[in-house]
């Protein structure tokens, strides 16, 4: 989630409507817009969804089982940083906080001073997790594919009775032939071979 300008769109949850207020005017005098302000957690991803909010700031004294697998929610279908700031600093409550996605978990003070700076950290947070997250799906995605055409090599070479090079570069040219990935080309042709 690449910033276009300075100003950052916040979601702010927090049940103290005149605290909310004061959150709201420190956030926009150090230049986020806040979107909207919720009392709870309650549909979260859908409240992120029709405003565009691209972090989250919740006040939540004592976060409950229900938030937290609000904020899980949210973290698996729409994530975006979210900063938690709360009275308690109970180990169990942190991991799970940051289990369902929680970037900075802050306990006591929500000075509205203090909100743009844990939201950078909590931001840069994120954006270092969800890197993480896609190069090892990447690297997953890469493994499995090498595998499959592992298999078709194999396939080939008992088939065929050809070498591993020479098993390698069929697979490449029906790759070319076909513009297609060399792990789809392998996939399908390991496909073939079970339904024949």
């Amino acid at each position: 989630m690449e910033r276009r300008t300075t100003t950052l769109r916040v979601l702010l949850v927090d049940s103290d409507g005149e605290r909310a207020a004061a959150v709201t005017q420190g956030l926009a005098m150090a230049g986020c817009t806040v979107v909207a302000v919720s009392a709870g957690i309650d549909d979260l991803v859908q409240r992120v969804r029709d405003t565009g909010a691209e972090v989250i700031v919740c006040r939540l004294d004592d976060p409950s089982r229900d938030e937290l697998e609000g904020m899980r929610a949210l973290h698996r279908d729409e994530p975006r940083p979210v900063v938690l700031f709360t009275e308690k600093a109970v180990p169990e409550q942190i991991e799970a906080a940051l289990e369902a996605g929680v970037a900075a978990y802050v306990v006591e003070g929500m000075a509205p001073a203090r909100v743009r700076p844990v939201m950078e950290v909590a931001i840069r947070r994120f954006r270092a997790h969800r890197k993480l997250q896609q190069e090892l799906a990447a690297a997953r995605n890469d493994l499995a594919e090498r595998k499959l055409v592992d298999r078709a090599k194999a396939l080939l070479m008992r088939r065929d009775r050809l070498s591993e090079p020479e098993a390698y570069r069929r697979l490449r040219r029906m790759a070319m032939d076909g513009r297609k990935r060399l792990g789809v080309v392998a996939a399908s042709l390991l496909q073939e071979n079970r339904a024949s």
